[in-house]
């Protein structure tokens, strides 16, 4: 096997950097709604005006959903265990220009969630994500803030004893179900940003290894790393590659799919150790939108003549039925595959770290957020069994996902390629 030929690593550079220049936020809903236009402290009523009096002088009660969504977010701080640390920021508005700077500048809470206690640029830390005042009167300069408050859908940040209102984050839907657009845009280096990074070089490192042994021990059987690797390798050629693409095509179309299979599943994996940054990249809309568009181009690019006749003409049925119903169909059906390939993905990945933290969260429920010891004890019995089962699962999932993913490119790779004989 020439395991050197096959190496996929140009397929992952490539990739990376299709991703590094997507909005790192692009895809996380928050059901804020987004309010361009300007908004003053005179034009807050009363109950508004209450947020920044209140604020620090209560402790909010336990919510185990908001926790779960915090922790498969994308944060612009890099969390390992309950500490946080500060990611370079970069964030363009063109009202204002292009800002570059660390994190560190909000003074964020270093254990927590990453409450930032200062704003920078109008630019404020809210739950360890960049957030813009929505009004222009705000301060430009670095200035102490008295917290950040949220009152239903809205946040606002308490300076100088008046509540600014946030603009909320841009959501992969344009605003249309709640969310929002930003007036400015983030390519800052957020977690699942530099957790990319991170299983990128983990697996480059990796397959530059295993392709130095089988050059170093030709003809020798698999040692260490190898003989781990290679099992994986065979299968996807084997029980994926040569059957749906053929004997004639698998060899060009194997360093796609080896590169989604071990990319995909060394993000799964790497999402599942516990305390180093627990990233959620798969299960990130703008992540899984980029893999189902990588399959979408190199399955219509390389489509044969019969495909595309399949798709456009099928031949053999009336032509009434084919303009109406056949063809739009197939048409459709061109985008609903890395459609559902996109959603599936993100789903399965998603629930798995949800169910996990929900039931982490029962300590803190059934404890009362640690006003009840047995309360907790209770809770403790009764999640770390459910949670050890769930992580277990989770591990599976993650190679059947992995596998899923480049099973189904496969197949419409060779139903793009197939050639009929009449």
């Amino acid at each position: 096997m020439d395991f050197k030929r096959k190496f996929p690593i140009k397929f992952w550079f490539s990739a990376l950097l299709s991703l590094v220049v997507i909005h790192p936020n692009f895809g996380q809903h928050e059901n804020q709604n987004s309010d361009h236009e300007e908004v003053t402290h005179n034009e807050m009523d009363h109950h508004e005006g209450d947020l920044c009096a209140h604020l620090g002088h209560h402790e909010e009660e336990f919510d185990p959903a908001n926790t779960a969504f915090h922790h498969i977010g994308n944060p612009n701080v890099y969390s390992i265990g309950p500490f946080n640390f500060p990611l370079p920021c970069i964030l363009y508005a063109p009202d204002h220009g292009l800002d570059i700077f660390s994190s560190g500048r909000f003074d964020f809470d270093f254990q927590g969630h990453g409450e930032g206690h200062k704003a920078y640029k109008g630019y404020v830390l809210d739950g360890g994500s960049v957030k813009r005042v929505a009004d222009p009167s705000f301060p430009n300069e670095e200035v102490e803030i008295g917290g950040i408050a949220h009152q239903g859908e809205d946040s606002y940040v308490c300076y100088d004893g008046h509540p600014y209102k946030l603009e909320s984050r841009s959501t992969m839907d344009g605003g249309l179900f709640g969310g929002g657009i930003t007036s400015f845009y983030d390519f800052s280096l957020t977690k699942n940003v530099v957790s990319l990074f991170l299983v990128f070089a983990f697996l480059a490192w990796v397959f530059f290894a295993v392709a130095r042994g089988y050059k170093d021990r030709e003809g020798k059987a698999p040692k260490g790393l190898q003989s781990f690797m290679e099992p994986m390798f065979l299968f996807i050629q084997d029980e994926v590659a040569k059957p749906f693409l053929g004997e004639k095509y698998y060899a060009k179309y194997q360093p796609f799919l080896m590169a989604l299979f071990f990319f995909i599943l060394g993000l799964n994996l790497f999402g599942q150790i516990p305390f180093l940054g627990n990233s959620n990249v798969t299960g990130n809309l703008a992540f899984t939108m980029a893999l189902a568009l990588f399959t979408f181009f190199v399955v219509n690019l390389n489509g044969k003549k019969d495909y595309w006749k399949h798709v456009l003409w099928m031949p053999g049925v009336p032509a009434a039925i084919k303009a109406v119903i056949i063809t739009p169909v197939e048409i459709l059906g061109l985008f609903i595959k890395p459609f559902t390939l996109m959603l599936r993905l993100f789903a399965n990945i998603t629930a798995g770290h949800i169910v996990v933290l929900s039931f982490i969260g029962l300590i803190f429920i059934f404890g009362n957020s640690g006003a009840s010891i047995g309360g907790a004890s209770l809770g403790a019995v009764v999640s770390v069994p459910l949670t050890i089962f769930m992580m277990s699962i989770e591990l599976l999932v993650a190679f059947i996902q992995a596998f899923v993913f480049t099973i189904l490119t496969a197949s419409y790779i060779g139903a793009a390629i197939e050639e009929h004989h009449h």
